[in-house]
């Protein structure tokens, strides 16, 4: 038997990562590829797996440590040489940004670079946060601030899913008295404070700032004449069961709600005739059956996606500040469905490759999300994202945008129509689209044409060679 170190793995761009769980102790068997630990970054959640089997000796983590790659995690008593084995990348136990309702979630959120800015909270109404890692330790360690006079002061004590929450819904933290050990402050203290500010019983510096001398000031909330969260007991009306998110939902739920309020959508409704398109698809289903290669509608979606993006470069880009970013390749990010649920892998350099290689890193990718194997890069670097429903059902929809994308692209099923041909009704498939785009970016001119333009090509498939 020899001791071997098992360290951290390659787990993309994060310096350090906080530990939010220990899932074995010494004197625990584990098999390769067994989860050691838990980590998490603003980002995301991930667990760290065992490069090897056997017997764990000595625990060298605790729960709030920060690790990288290459920290050593635990002494393994292992069968074989005494050199460590290769490190192994990390599959996310839970991807960051999830997508809209019924559709995609953000896949990537920005990371935490400075304290949130002391503004006014402008929300309806609090709502589902990022999830907070069960450690009172997990500090988030940024530059101290200075005080007029130049005396330092201390950050707000907080963990960067905590930061990233109230960045969010616009808390300044250093207005949030925290209730967690030593004055950390939880996501509960977050929306505690933004129930109260919403309730009228208190306000922000910002706002006592902008309040009329002599006045109370308000809050926005109670300006709006908006009403605090209801608190019901739903057990006195019946009998009730009470579950936790997932992991995945707890991380979605402020990308959606960010989303959703700091992004003014529109969502442009059109139909595309892929009557040809589907005989097509299955014909070289048929063709490629030996193979294994398996042709989805969503394989020639991307494809047509692409040329579209390349006429319309308003669509491939994003906002930064007072410039718009036109992004040079094309990157497409689809919705896919976990027991956990939704999560959005990244195609990446669509427009460098056929249908045959889409489609098979397509089947691939998926899996990877069905198995919790996605890493960090397999869900990052997007520019577009499509949520599919084809195979469930539906009509039309109004897919959330994966920020900071600037559109995102529906897909209902397909439903045989009669269609006039300017002679006589015709069955024809038509595929209906729901595109939402940011109205900041893309007016509602330059959306209907993308999507005519999208039909066309769909209706027409020659066109992605044009």
């Amino acid at each position: 038997m020899a001791l071997v170190d098992i360290k951290v793995p390659d787990i993309g761009d994060f310096d350090e990562v906080a530990v939010i769980e220990l899932l074995v102790k010494p004197g625990d068997t584990v098999k390769a590829e067994q989860s050691l630990i838990t980590v998490e970054s603003d980002k995301a959640s991930m667990e760290i797996p065992s490069s090897a089997a056997g017997v764990v000796k000595e625990l060298k983590v605790k729960l709030g440590d920060k690790v990288k790659q290459g920290s050593v995690v635990l002494v393994l008593e292992a069968a074989g040489e005494g050199a460590a084995p290769a490190l192994a990348p990390v599959a996310p136990a839970a991807a960051a940004p999830v997508a809209p309702a019924a559709a995609p979630a953000a896949s990537v959120a920005a990371p935490v670079a400075q304290p949130a800015a002391a503004a006014p909270v402008a929300v309806a109404a609090p709502v589902a946060s990022a999830a907070e890692p069960a450690v009172s330790a997990a500090v988030s360690v940024a530059a101290p601030a200075h005080a007029p006079g130049g005396t330092v002061v201390g950050l707000p004590h907080a963990s960067p899913s905590v930061r990233k929450f109230a960045r969010e819904l616009g808390v300044p933290l250093d207005e949030v008295k925290g209730s967690g050990p030593k004055g950390r402050i939880t996501q509960e203290d977050i929306q505690a404070f933004t129930k109260s500010v919403m309730a009228g019983s208190a306000q922000t510096k910002a706002q006592a700032a902008k309040a009329p001398a002599g006045g109370s000031g308000g809050a926005d909330g109670a300006a709006l004449g908006l009403l605090p969260w209801p608190k019901v007991d739903f057990a006195k009306f019946g009998p009730i069961e009470r579950k936790d998110l997932s992991r995945i939902k707890k991380i979605s739920g402020a990308n959606l709600h960010r989303n959703w309020v700091m992004i003014p959508h529109v969502t442009n409704h059109d139909n595309a005739d892929v009557t040809e398109l589907e005989a097509l698809r299955v014909s070289l289903n048929k063709e490629h059956e030996k193979a294994g290669v398996k042709f989805t509608m969503l394989a020639f979606v991307i494809k047509a996606v692409v040329s579209a993006l390349k006429k319309f470069p308003e669509f491939n880009a994003s906002l930064d500040g007072d410039q718009l970013v036109y992004k040079q390749y094309y990157n497409i990010g689809f919705a896919a469905d976990t027991p956990n649920g939704l999560v959005v892998p990244v195609l990446k350099d669509a427009d460098k490759k056929g249908l045959v290689q889409i489609s098979q890193e397509l089947a691939e990718l998926s899996k990877k999300a069905r198995d919790g194997k996605l890493g960090s890069g397999d869900m990052s670097g997007g520019c577009f994202s499509i949520s599919s429903l084809g195979g469930i059902g539906g009509r039309y929809f109004s897919p959330i945008i994966n920020a900071p994308e600037v559109a995102i692209l529906g897909l209902s099923k397909g439903v045989m129509e009669p269609v006039w041909n300017g002679k006589e009704f015709v069955p024809r498939l038509m595929l209906p689209l729901s595109l939402s785009y940011d109205h900041r970016v893309i007016d509602g001119a330059l959306a209907a044409r993308f999507n005519a333009y999208l039909g066309q090509t769909l209706a027409d498939f020659r066109r992605v060679m044009l």
